[in-house]
């Protein structure tokens, strides 16, 4: 019902896969299983440097610094444009991207030693620091992705209707709207027609029985809906 520490705690008490979140405080402590790995995300950080040079622009250093992080993006680019498989990826990551965090890194703290520490430079700077052991955690993780941006994007319907939903006002509603929307999120992410899977599934629904739930969803709907390869 908030944005305070006890929502992540509660709802991430037992996980213990990857985490990839911004700088938000309350994902900092008490949160997660004990093999939790907490990732940052490049895009966050960038966005930090962006909004310095929108401010000034004749900040060469951070435009270098953009500059040097749309490289990294590139190599994730590289790979998508190539099809590549995690492992693939990976490779390609361990080959090129080191050389590219070591000058990032090296930009970020010169930089942080002549700007003003509440200056938007000095606060782009103070961020990207105090992550930066998270954001390099993409060279040991070959699944995680430089920034949580699906993610983000797939809730953005969420922040821009929320003034539509204000009468919804209770706890029992949140993790139904929640569930809804992760359905319909799953439908698009899988480029299922979301209204010809509701019109499948709904009818009936109420008297089917708990067990077969796993046959209900996104993914197993459309594997029951793609023809079998020759």
């Amino acid at each position: 019902m908030g944005r305070d520490r006890e929502g992540p705690a509660h709802f991430l008490v037992n996980f213990e896969g990857i985490l990839q979140t911004d700088g938000y405080a309350a994902y900092d402590r008490d949160v997660g299983g004990a093999k939790m790995v907490h990732a940052a995300c490049w895009s966050h950080a960038r966005r930090y440097f962006v909004d310095a040079i929108k401010l000034n622009k004749q900040d060469a250093a951070s435009v270098c610094i953009v500059e040097l992080m749309d490289k990294l993006f590139a190599i994730d680019a590289q790979a998508r444009e190539e099809k590549m498989d995690h492992a693939a990826r990976h490779a390609l990551r361990q080959r090129e991207a080191p050389a590219l965090l070591d000058k990032i890194h090296e930009q970020i703290l010169a930089m942080s030693r002549i700007v003003l520490p509440k200056s938007a430079a000095g606060k782009a700077c103070s961020y990207a620091l105090r992550l930066w052991k998270r954001l390099k955690l993409f060279l040991e993780y070959p699944e995680l992705e430089l920034s949580n941006n699906l993610a983000e994007n797939s809730m953005r319907p969420i922040a821009t209707g929320r003034k539509n939903w204000i009468h919804i006002g209770s706890k029992q509603a949140g993790p139904r709207v929640a569930a809804i929307l992760s359905v319909v999120e799953s439908c698009r992410r899988l480029k299922i027609p979301v209204r010809d899977y509701l019109a499948d599934i709904l009818p009936g629904l109420a008297n089917t029985s708990i067990q077969r739930v796993a046959e209900l969803t996104p993914a197993a709907w459309l594997a029951r809906h793609t023809p079998a390869n020759p």
